[in-house]
């Protein structure tokens, strides 16, 4: 229960449902000031959040706590975002905190509370197949297409889905809001937490210069050809993509196409020169089995974002490779991409 409307919602259905429901916040982030014991900025784990949490949990009559995972989070997810931008690598730390926080690391606290099922607020479904007695479980994308977050849980496995509830995966957003209303909750018409929870004012590259202070060092933009255009500013302030903020003036609009740290260099080009053909990826998980070589797939590489037609090309036990069926402008290093057959996940992989 983060004392959101969604997993607010969430509880009061598997209440109704006949659940033994038990409410519980994650303590993730600790932070210079700790931000749990202060407002300074939205994230999903201050105490406002928590004391939200806690006056929901009392209206449904269902015990509530808050469990302390401050040192798994700083291991699988800081740690990681720091050493990630460190490799000129654009992290998604919310994806992480998901596969090894929120459904790895929890599922073994549900363990210890002798709890069989996790249930959250996500917009997404699971939807539970029996073949010559055997269970196998689908995850597909929420009803609510706006709020879909199929894509940020793109890398549970068996394990886990088989171990998990979506409530509100069914719902649409206004509908879950209704629901807030009627049963008299204070989180209602709270807004949607945006902010990465250990990010002050989405300020990455200071948080990430703090810890890694070589990648505050100045040094050269280069063209394709290797041409030198100007100075950057360090490169944790740049990422694959991006085209405001360069400092450098041209006669066409130029893009961040590679971020090189072993020279400090930043590599700009047309946006003709983002396009890629193929893609490969890390980290591989399938919530089932993978798919063949030559099976046509969609590939989503951002949150909300569109999709893009491609072919199965191979695959190892920790990695894949794609290739597009019209070239690809969305291939950011060190983001997350999830494999789909119409709206059901089939995969994910962190990309190379």
């Amino acid at each position: 229960m983060s004392g959101g409307v969604d997993s607010s919602v969430a509880a009061a259905l598997l209440v109704e449902q006949g659940y033994e429901v038990i409410g519980v916040t994650m303590k993730l982030w600790k932070g210079e000031d700790d931000p749990f014991a202060a407002h300074r900025f939205g994230g999903c784990c201050t105490i406002g959040s928590s004391e939200d949490a806690r006056r929901v949990a009392a209206q449904l009559d269902i015990p509530y706590y808050v469990l302390n995972m401050q040192e798994e989070f700083h291991q699988a997810v800081v740690d990681d975002f720091v050493a990630e931008y460190a490799r000129g690598r654009t992290p998604n730390p919310c994806a992480r905190c998901n596969e090894f926080i929120k459904f790895r690391a929890f599922l073994d606290r549900a363990d210890e509370l002798g709890c069989h099922l996790i249930a959250t607020g996500h917009y997404a479904r699971i939807e539970r197949e029996e073949r010559n007695g055997q269970s196998t479980f689908h995850l597909r994308r929420g009803t609510d297409v706006r709020k879909d977050q199929s894509y940020v849980l793109g890398m549970l496995r068996q394990r886990e889905l088989s171990r998990t509830l979506l409530p509100i995966g069914h719902l649409e957003k206004e509908e879950t809001r209704r629901i807030a209303t009627e049963l008299g909750f204070c989180v209602a018409a709270k807004p949607d937490s945006q902010e990465i929870c250990f990010v002050e004012d989405g300020d990455y590259a200071r948080f990430v210069i703090e810890r890694a202070p070589e990648m505050a060092t100045s040094g050269p933009i280069l063209d394709e050809s290797g041409k030198k255009l100007g100075e950057h500013r360090g490169l944790a302030r740049y990422t694959v993509g991006q085209r405001k903020g360069l400092g450098i003036a041209a006669p066409i609009p130029l893009f961040v196409t590679r971020i090189d740290t072993g020279s400090n260099a930043l590599v700009v080009g047309a946006r003709e020169a983002l396009a890629c053909e193929t893609m490969s990826a890390e980290r591989a998980t399938w919530t089932n089995v993978a798919p063949q070589v030559g099976d046509e797939i969609l590939v989503q590489m951002h949150a909300h974002a569109r999709t893009y037609p491609a072919t199965f090309e191979a695959c190892d036990q920790s990695s894949f490779r794609v290739r597009f069926t019209r070239a690809a402008d969305s291939v950011t290093p060190g983001q997350l991409c999830v494999l789909y057959r119409d709206d059901e996940v089939v995969g994910s992989g962190t990309i190379m």
